[in-house]
């Protein structure tokens, strides 16, 4: 094995067998039948990839991805079926927490056994107790059986162990988010402290957040093969195609599609073409009698708009992500200042509206109009709905067009930002897009005061001196 790489897996299947009934199980056992009585399913298909020493990378996915399984395959705890994994490194795994624990036994005997199970002397988890007991703080509850623990104390204490056994890989899945909020605060802060020590890092989480701002790249698996891999934003972004169903998987494995499909491509499906004469005969004010005039979101366009389209006034990403099934088309979009003035720079603190113009090319019931920030990390800052909004229009017909507008005040911090807009809505219970753009616009705050984290509280703050001299105020 390279000494550059702490994982490799190597064309690695997982396949089970499902049987109908159990006596199917049990003459396939004995081999009593030549006849096959099950079904394969791969969990696994021929996945391979590699983590370097001192990496974090993440794994995404939907449910039934693959996701957890070959992380067991990994941690030994499943056999591939076919293929090979190679670990250099001591590994330490955050997988089903509390799996391996004895329930009968107290809180201080389950340290020793898991930590025996990982390899470490009785002297080695003597050093690391004191720092365990303290990262679990369930105090005399550890001296108790573990079956008289609340599921809180439980997660607490099996990631304790998994977390101060001091592991030069760290196999992580979905175990960040136990406990009370300041537990999982702790653990976070733990997981950073892994990072700087330049431990190996292999994450797994639905949490697409976590996944932006802790992983150096990122593997996305669908129906147990290896669909992509890469930056963690390109990778989330292409993920959530996935959700909706937007990505021919053959093309993107075969590196035969554009995962950045920019405006006048295709989506990743081949469908949903966007019309480069979309907006062509729909005056910008909706025109009379059209849906805009019924809608109950603005349609008042700015001033400074003489007449071309609003989002001719803004520099827009090149490398827009768009994509939909094209029964919508979003033909304009825009950002108006406190001063009705088309721009993307806003001043903080200052009022500010986002508008995107939606034409539908098929009728569409109770069509959802979408915005949302995220940083330059690609981490979710703000946004909202027509849905959450509760601003339902009802059914949208053949050639309507409606503008939807969000008007709000600006608090995020100084910086930048990118803003992502899209039509969606539900269809027999499951989510739809039909044209989304995500990261369209940069938008830039101006501030002369920053506060902590995201977006300012707008705080009134009072500093007052008490007793001895007079009285003084700030």
């Amino acid at each position: 094995m390279s000494e550059e790489y702490a994982i490799q897996v190597k064309d690695v299947s997982k396949l089970y067998k499902l049987y109908d009934k159990p006596s199917y199980r049990i003459r396939d056992a004995l081999g009593l039948t030549r006849k096959k009585l099950y079904r394969e399913h791969y969990a696994l298909h021929h996945m391979s990839f590699n983590v370097k020493k001192g990496e974090t990378v993440g794994l995404i996915g939907t449910n039934g991805a693959g996701k957890s399984t070959i992380l067991k395959v990994i941690t030994g705890v499943l056999n591939p079926s076919e293929g090979e994994v190679v670990i250099n490194g001591r590994i330490s795994a955050l997988l089903e927490l509390g799996a391996g624990f004895n329930m009968e036994y107290t809180g201080i005997e389950n340290i020793y056994l898991n930590g025996t199970m990982i390899g470490f002397s009785k002297e080695e988890i003597d050093r690391r107790m004191d720092s365990i007991l303290k990262f679990a703080d369930i105090g005399d509850f550890v001296y108790q059986p573990v079956k008289t623990y609340s599921s809180g104390m439980f997660v607490r204490l099996a990631f304790a162990v998994a977390i101060n056994i001091d592991p030069e890989i760290l196999i992580v899945d979905e175990a960040l988010s136990v406990g009370d909020v300041f537990f999982q605060a702790k653990c976070y802060k733990k997981f950073e402290d892994f990072k700087k020590e330049g431990k190996t890092i292999l994450f797994v989480s639905h949490d697409l957040g976590s996944i932006s701002r802790y992983c150096d790249r990122v593997i996305l698996l669908n129906k147990g093969v290896k669909l992509s891999e890469g930056k963690p934003k390109d990778m989330i972004d292409l993920y959530k195609k996935v959700l909706v169903h937007q990505v021919d998987e053959a093309a993107v494995q075969n590196g035969d599609a554009d995962i950045h499909s920019t405006t006048g491509k295709r989506s990743l499906t081949g469908e949903g073409r966007i019309a480069d004469n979309a907006g062509d005969g729909v005056r910008e004010d909706g025109g009379a009698g059209t849906a805009a005039d019924r809608s109950s979101v603005g349609r008042d366009h700015p001033s400074g708009n003489d007449g071309g389209k609003w989002m001719d006034h803004f520099q827009i990403n090149p490398n827009v992500n768009e994509y939909g099934d094209g029964r919508a088309n979003i033909i304009d979009y825009g950002i108006v200042d406190d001063q009705g003035q088309l721009t993307s720079t806003i001043i903080k603190g200052t009022r500010f509206t986002i508008r995107s113009k939606v034409q539908f090319n098929e009728e569409i019931q109770s069509p959802i109009f979408t915005y949302a920030f995220k940083n330059l990390q690609g981490v979710a800052i703000t946004g909202t709905n027509t849905m959450y909004e509760k601003k339902d229009i009802g059914l949208a017909h053949k050639g309507d067009v409606y503008v939807a507008s969000f008007e709000q005040e600006m608090n995020l911090q100084g910086g930048e930002y990118l803003l992502s807009i899209s039509c969606t809505g539900y269809e027999n219970g499951g989510f739809v897009v039909y044209h989304r753009l995500y990261d369209v616009i940069n938008v830039t705050v101006i501030s002369d005061k920053n506060t902590v984290g995201f977006y300012d509280m707008n705080s009134v703050t009072r500093v007052e001196r008490v007793g001895g001299r007079p009285e003084s105020v700030v």
